[in-house]
């Protein structure tokens, strides 16, 4: 029997590209290609999985890159992608809360703390949020500062800020004039 596999494709999004896993038809990845912490995340997947990045197509793969498509058209708002999320406790509990925050509306590091159960764990939220695997579809670039402006994003704060404005999502449109 050979080693286990993560089924992995390049998909190129209108604001940079991404890197989606696939394991026993569950997602595992949607990952920037260029962000810092993709090489923890990668290793932390394939560890807890103990399997290799195979490059590959699988019907799954085929159907997020379909609901992209969707996504970054306007034509589609929720995703329908079995998610399997590898992380610790903490982490999945902050993932499934990023999963509540709706398209084309935004929320704070500090309403996710409260939203968990947890209001000072704040920083520990924020770590969560960066650590997700699984941007766009956990839609961590949905997490503002409590004063409205864009924090720090995996797929950059470009990337954030094009998401946002694709769902309707920024309060202030003049607030990133700079970018």
């Amino acid at each position: 029997m050979g080693s286990k596999e993560v089924a992995i494709q390049y998909y190129q999004s209108p604001f940079g590209l991404l890197i989606l896993g696939a394991y026993e038809e569950q997602l595992v990845l949607c990952n920037w290609v260029y962000r810092k912490k993709s090489k923890g995340i990668d290793e932390r997947i394939q560890s807890f999985l103990k399997a290799e990045y195979v490059e590959k197509r699988t019907d799954l793969i085929d159907a997020v890159e379909n609901q992209l498509a969707e996504y970054f058209t306007g034509q589609r708002k929720t995703f329908e992608i079995n998610l399997l999320l590898i992380g610790s406790e903490f982490q999945k509990k902050v993932w499934k809360a990023l999963l509540t925050v709706a398209y084309g509306e935004t929320s704070s590091y500090l309403a996710l703390s409260n939203e968990i159960g947890n209001p000072a764990a704040i920083r520990a939220v924020a770590a969560a949020n960066g650590a997700n695997a699984i941007s766009i579809i956990i839609p961590c670039h949905r997490i503002i500062g409590s004063d409205g402006k864009l924090v720090g994003y995996g797929g950059g704060l470009y990337a954030k800020k094009k998401l946002l404005e694709l769902e309707g999502a920024l309060l202030n449109p003049n607030q990133l004039e700079l970018f």
